[in-house]
Parts: C-alpha cells; sequence; structure tokens
C-alpha cells in the first residue's frame, strides 16, 4: 500500500522526529510511504480564526496534493480533523453562497481517504500490537479533535496496551481539554493557563514518567506547563512510542 504523510506545520516546523517515527513504523509494518513536498498548512488556523476564504486555496493545494494517493496518514488529530470534518463544510458554504460546487467537487476526493494514524493502523491495517516496546509507565490524554471531531474512541488506548514493556495508567479527567485550542491559548491566556495547570496536576497524581497524546500541538501546551510546573514528566507523541522496538532498546 502506498500512502502519503501529511506531517502538518506543527510538526514539520517543531516536532520533525514525529514525522520520522511515522515512516518508521509504517515502513515495519509493510506500508510504502511517500512525503509529497508541495504540500503546505491545511488551512486550519485561518479557517478557526475566521478567514474561511482565505483558508480555500490551502485546502484546493491540498487536495491537488495529496489526491492521487491510497490513503493520507497524519499524526495529528486537529489537522485530520480539518479535512474531514471542515473541508466539507467549506464546500458547502461556498455552494450555499452561490459560488457553485466546484470547491466541494475539488475537495471531496481527500476527505473519506484522510486518516490520523490510530485509525489507520486499527481500521485500515487492522493491527494493535505493531511491535512496539516502550518499558515506561504511561498515561495518555484524549486531545479535544480526536476525542470529539475524529472519534477516536479506544483505538489509542488498545495500541498502547499492546505495547510490551509499557504500563498505561488511567488519566483522571481525561476528556477535559488541556486548554491550548490553538488561537484559543492566545485570545484567553489565562483561562488557557489554568486548564493546563489542571491538566498537569492531573497528570502528575498518575505516577507515570510519560504523557502521551496524539497531537504535537496539544503536548506543546502541556509540555510547556510540565516545565514551568517541573513536574518531572516528559510528553510523548504517541507515534514516537509505537515506533520504538525492543532491538532498538537493547542497542543503546
Amino acid at each position: 500500500m502506498r500512502v502519503a504523510l501529511f506531517l502538518t506545520c506543527v510538526n514539520d516546523t517543531l516536532y520533525p522526529d514525529t514525522g520520522r517515527a511515522v515512516v518508521k513504523l509504517l515502513t515495519r509494518l509493510g506500508v510504502e510511504v511517500d512525503f509529497p513536498m508541495a504540500q503546505t498548512c491545511c488551512g486550519q488556523a485561518h479557517y478557526n480564526t475566521g478567514y474561511r476564504h482565505e483558508a480555500e486555496p490551502m485546502a484546493r493545494h491540498f487536495s491537488e496534493v495529496f489526491g492521487g494517493y491510497e490513503a493520507i496518514v497524519t499524526p495529528s488529530g486537529s489537522c485530520g480533523a480539518m479535512v474531514r470534518e471542515l473541508y466539507p463544510r467549506m464546500g458547502e458554504r461556498a455552494r450555499a453562497e452561490g459560488r457553485g460546487g466546484g470547491l466541494a467537487a475539488t475537495l471531496a476526493p481527500v476527505v473519506p481517504k484522510t486518516y490520523e494514524l490510530t485509525e489507520f493502523l486499527v481500521d485500515v491495517l487492522g493491527v494493535t500490537d505493531v511491535g512496539a516496546y516502550y518499558p515506561h509507565t504511561v498515561t495518555y490524554h484524549p486531545t479535544c479533535h480526536g476525542l470529539r471531531s475524529l472519534g477516536l474512541g479506544d483505538r489509542p488506548r488498545r495500541l498502547l496496551e499492546a505495547v510490551k514493556g509499557l504500563e498505561l495508567v488511567e488519566l483522571p479527567g481525561a476528556d477535559e481539554c488541556c486548554g491550548f485550542g490553538g488561537t484559543f491559548a492566545l485570545k484567553n491566556p489565562d483561562v488557557s493557563a489554568a486548564m493546563g495547570a489542571d491538566k498537569v496536576r492531573n497528570a502528575e497524581s498518575t505516577g507515570a514518567e510519560v504523557l502521551c497524546a496524539a497531537d504535537n500541538s496539544c503536548l506543546m501546551h502541556i509540555g510547556g506547563t510540565m516545565t514551568r510546573l517541573r513536574t518531572g514528566m516528559r510528553p510523548v507523541h504517541l507515534a514516537e512510542i509505537l515506533a520504538c522496538t525492543e532491538e532498538e532498546a537493547a542497542a543503546v
């Protein structure tokens, strides 16, 4: 199977190791992974800030870049939700404004074949045990877009539970937002910081070494709060845990 990695702006700029982990993981599972160099922002930041029309050219470009692949895999619940949930809405809004169905027709092919990483692993490849080894205590935070927009459910947990050496502990208040919310953190910094502190205190109460999530934008917010509160915990993207193997750990 030949798929495209949609890395996203945040990962490309700040967390390239997550992208490397996805390639390593999928290659180990027999998937051919391409990284289309022409990929850019999906338009989420613009759309969510009220610049819907400005986001449309980015959405069109996304469809042009990724349209020829069997599947599009992203290690980001929020950007995955932009394509799956908001691209159809953008097309319908354009139609309602009397601009025809061109945008909807352009975006339609990429919507059903865009998958957040855990969806692709569990639903498309049909695996939960990916051959990973991670000898640490981990607690999992389900991010808002993955939980509410994509409906990831227990897929991430099932993948983590199958990792050898990993002890998964329950996060109190797991379904509560961490406070990032993109521009929400900029427009409402005090509320955002308080929500982040609540999330970190809950994570710290588990005694886990690592807080795991499937969205680095939320991990960036949580990780910054962890640093300020001097917790000693580490934020780690789920892909980086699933990419680890026992052979690699033994070689260190």
